[in-house]
């Protein structure tokens, strides 16, 4: 299941959100959900981590920078 799907001014986003993926359970848990998702909208997962990264077009982002772009 996707935590949040966003739709605005015809746009489509969809949000997984975790305190950590550092754990590599967990970051595959988090990218499962989305990995089903068969569109080609953005997919984000917002975390606290420090880190962040890109899975195969799949952006994690530390969930002040999130803030910082909305």
């Amino acid at each position: 299941e996707v935590d949040f799907v966003a739709v605005r001014e015809n746009k489509t986003e969809y949000y997984q959100v975790a305190a950590s993926v550092l754990d590599e359970n967990t970051l595959a848990r988090e990218l499962h959900s989305l990995k089903q998702v068969k569109d080609n909208y953005p997919k984000f997962i917002i975390t606290l981590d420090d880190y962040t990264g890109d899975y195969d077009g799949i952006r994690q982002i530390n969930l002040i920078d999130w803030f910082d772009t909305q």
